[in-house]
């Protein structure tokens, strides 16, 4: 009788153990829906540990690593998802290693994700972006076709933001790759480039008269050829 009293007992506990998990999830899918609806970034990121947790999902954790990488905590957004490269790889994944890794000062490693989202989906907004890390690295050649591309098949309407001074902004893409073949002008020669240079930045003007970076850039450029 103790026996079978001792199995009864040890029976409602599995059940009661095998029913908290579902409970748990059911709570924390209410809490993320709740902390969604009221905009909680730090509510949605606590709900969505806790789901990765208890039921293990990589798109939930690739949705996960991209609400860090919003809210700037890249490191974060990084330790969720790692850094290594797969073919398996979502592209919000693949996204948020490109964006994490470049706001981390890693270009090297960001150009890895950026490439592969290029050769994903091709379009003027990642040619841009990659462009801007291969000059940065000093890969001028890959930039200019980068840019050539950029220019033959970006659209009017479209933006890029400039987020480094504050108040950020945004510039038209178009000018932003002018810009950017300036630069890259000026880095291949600072002596003989500079007229070219401010020509280019004249055209970035042209489509945006507030591009500061690009005001700046002529500013500085005329005020040297003064002193010269």
């Amino acid at each position: 009788m103790k026996r079978t009293l001792l199995i009864a007992i040890c029976l409602i506990g599995f059940n009661a153990m095998a029913q908290k998990p579902a409970e748990l999830v059911a709570h924390y899918e209410a809490y993320y829906k709740q902390m969604k609806l009221q905009g909680d970034a730090q509510g949605v990121i606590n709900a969505m540990t806790h789901l990765n947790v208890l039921v293990p999902n990589q798109a939930r954790k690739d949705t996960l690593a991209y609400i860090y990488m919003s809210e700037g905590r890249n490191i974060e957004a990084l330790n969720t998802i790692g850094i290594e490269s797969s073919e398996s790889d979502s592209n919000m994944n693949v996204e948020v290693k490109a964006v994490a890794l470049k706001a981390l000062n890693q270009p090297q490693r960001a150009l890895i994700h950026y490439d592969v989202l290029f050769n994903r989906n091709p379009n003027p907004k990642l040619a841009y972006e990659i462009a801007e890390i291969r000059v940065q690295i000093g890969d001028f050649d890959n930039a200019k076709e980068l840019i050539t591309y950029g220019l033959k098949t970006v659209k009017p309407e479209m933006k890029r933001g400039f987020f480094e001074s504050q108040p950020s902004y945004e510039t038209t893409l178009e000018g932003a790759f002018y810009y950017l073949q300036a630069i890259i002008l000026l880095n291949e020669d600072q002596v003989n480039n500079v007229d070219a240079s401010i020509a280019l930045l004249d055209k970035a003007l042209a489509l945006d008269a507030d591009f500061r970076l690009a005001k700046l850039s002529k500013d500085a450029l005329e005020a040297r050829q003064k002193e010269d």
